[in-house]
């Protein structure tokens, strides 16, 4: 079986963000979402993978993520020159993907669930396709699911006006070779795009043995930031371990799980985990919250960080107020002048220069 991870697209609800870097790459816990897709597919014995990736961002993907060695896999990239839906995608990569079975994986998704027992059930069983499904509160930005009440999957559709259910396509699906002919068959939908979900339509249609099962973990979608938040404070809650590599002087304190990376100074400081520092840092009478991420090569001087992303190379110096909330891009610079608000929630994009003014 192979697999193929989408990683084009324009992340346009992560802008300013992903004006200068794919979606696919921003950090979650300080490694790109993208990297966790792949670590779960080889964890599920897939290593032969296929990418998507997108003329603006593929460079960036490739150079960063290599030719898969560092996973234990083997990595093809696949340019789709123009965003034409997810079957299109399929379609691009039918060369690679040839005759084989393979696990098709939206590549800014991440799920609690084992994909290893999805890829068991979907070899054992035979079947044509697999769908993963997760309840949602409001599934009309989604692909939605249709079941009867034995929960056979009875048809999908894509953003509906009026949801059939509440039980969304989370992009992570199994194909055998016969959505290949599926796709073959569909037209462009009204938004010019070969829709996943019209190929998996035209497979019911046609008899084939097209299964769904629901998640009953957690889903996260990070396409917008307070989704990328929430994926950064599950993962933190449930992974993290605490280890220390950077220097701390004797008032400095750290409560909980923490990490902190190699390099990295902190002076009279308090971090308490879940939290995650990254390498050559510099923290000085600086609080970290919990739920806190903090990349690479970033400055923190007299700030206080709570349920926050800091992005590699930022500088954030003498904010007498706490930052919430918040997504601080790339190199970004954030100072403050002396009077203050109560509390600060930002999206700021790679390169941006801040000042607060009163």
């Amino acid at each position: 079986m192979k697999a193929l991870i989408l990683s084009g697209g324009k992340g346009t609800r992560l802008r300013p963000i992903t004006y200068t870097g794919a979606k696919q790459l921003v950090p979650v816990a300080n490694k790109p979402v993208l990297w966790y897709g792949i670590e779960a597919i080889v964890q599920a014995g897939i290593t032969d993978l296929g990418i998507i990736i997108s003329p603006e961002t593929g460079e960036e993907v490739q150079a960063k993520t290599g030719d898969g060695s560092q996973f234990g896999a083997q990595i093809t990239y696949i340019l789709q020159e123009h965003p034409l839906g997810l079957a299109h995608a399929v379609q691009v990569a039918q060369p690679f993907l040839g005759h084989d079975p393979f696990l098709m994986y939206l590549g800014d998704n991440l799920i609690q669930e084992d994909l290893g027992e999805f890829c068991s059930e979907f070899t054992q069983q035979n079947l044509d396709g697999l769908v993963l499904l997760r309840q949602v509160p409001d599934p009309r930005a989604f692909g939605v699911a249709k079941l009867d009440p034995e929960g056979n999957l009875l048809a999908v559709v894509e953003k509906p006006e009026i949801p059939p259910s509440n039980l969304a396509l989370v992009g992570i699906f199994f194909f055998t070779e016969g959505v290949h002919q599926a796709i073959a068959k569909i037209q462009p939908s009204q938004r010019g795009e070969l829709e996943i979900t019209d190929a998996i339509q035209t497979l019911i249609n046609q008899q084939y043995n097209i299964q769904a099962r629901e998640l009953q973990g957690w889903w996260l979608d990070t396409g917008g930031k307070d989704d990328l938040l929430e994926a950064n404070r599950i993962i933190l809650d449930s992974y993290l371990t605490t280890h220390i590599e950077g220097q701390l002087d004797g008032q400095s304190r750290i409560m909980g799980r923490v990490q902190i990376g190699q390099g990295t100074t902190l002076i009279n400081c308090t971090v308490r985990g879940p939290a995650i520092i990254g390498q050559n840092c510099h923290l000085e009478n600086c609080f970290v919250g919990p739920h806190s991420s903090i990349g690479d090569d970033v400055t923190l001087i007299d700030t206080d960080i709570d349920h926050s992303m800091i992005l590699e190379g930022a500088q954030i110096t003498n904010i007498h107020q706490r930052i919430i909330d918040s997504v601080i891009g790339q190199r970004a610079q954030l100072t403050i002048t002396p009077r203050r608000p109560k509390a600060l929630r930002f999206l700021i994009g790679d390169d941006c220069r801040i000042e607060l003014n009163p």
